[in-house]
């Protein structure tokens, strides 16, 4: 079952003060799903990450900034905590955590509205600095759909950080898979010229989608529990998402994560 699977993975928050500084451990790596706009598929991003890092038996630690209805804490709750963007303290978390358990993966599902302060934690706090003492990759997901918003935002990013963060954009096919309006905008060059990686995930169907989320239930079990346990998906309905979750596992394997 899922939950004994989650099991396997949970692991504590211990906070360290000696920051390490030799090259010789493996390196931990951060993961911020953002994109600042709502309804592009944040979530759903960093549930399928949590998922796959699942599958492939990598450790890793879950952070929320959603207080409502965070995917992290509703879908994988074994591995998620919530974190307050406006608390330095709580923030300071995520750092810690990658730097208390070398080769650790720390995902952070960034609600809308939350970039701003996470910026200012950053410049702040000396979080790229302290991440290249560390030897931790910080790796931002700019989650976009095909509206001129997105690539306004993806602008945004890339004046503001240049080449000091290591970006994957996630192009997203959830209100459409034409993103022609990204490519001419030269923002996607642009991105590429930095290092970015680009990934495309596809739509899941919409059925498929609201009866894994009206039962709360993680892509995993999804996929493999059927009854009364499960999420009520047919044959059919749990073939299409083991396809769909195929695409977009060989789509993340792209981007090194």
């Amino acid at each position: 079952m899922q939950n004994q699977r989650l099991s396997r993975h949970r692991t504590s928050h211990t906070h360290m003060i000696d920051v390490p500084t030799l090259q010789t451990q493996p390196a931990s790596k951060i993961h911020l799903i953002g994109g600042e706009k709502g309804g592009v598929g944040k979530s759903v991003m960093a549930r399928l990450l949590a998922q796959y890092f699942i599958d492939h038996d990598w450790p890793f630690v879950g952070y929320d900034t959603d207080r409502s209805h965070g995917a992290l804490l509703r879908f994988y709750s074994g591995y998620a905590s919530p974190v307050l963007v406006d608390s330095y303290e709580a923030l300071d978390n995520i750092i810690e955590s990658a730097v208390d358990q070398p080769g650790r993966r720390v995902l952070v599902d960034l609600a809308a509205q939350t970039h701003e302060p996470l910026v200012r934690w950053m410049d702040e706090s000396g979080v790229l600095d302290m991440a290249d003492l560390s030897a931790i990759t910080l790796q931002y997901w700019h989650v976009m759909d095909a509206g001129r918003d997105s690539v306004d935002l993806l602008q945004r990013l890339l004046d503001r950080f240049g080449q000091r963060l290591h970006y994957v954009l996630v192009c997203n096919a959830l209100r459409g898979d034409d993103f022609t309006m990204l490519e001419r905008s030269g923002q996607l060059d642009r991105a590429v010229g930095l290092g970015a990686k680009v990934v495309h995930i596809r739509r899941l169907h919409d059925t498929v989608m609201q009866k894994i989320d009206a039962r709360n239930a993680s892509f995993w079990s999804a996929g493999h529990v059927s009854g009364v346990e499960g999420p009520g998906l047919g044959l059919m309905e749990r073939q299409r998402l083991k396809m769909w979750l195929h695409a977009a596992y060989a789509e993340i394997a792209k981007a090194d994560a």
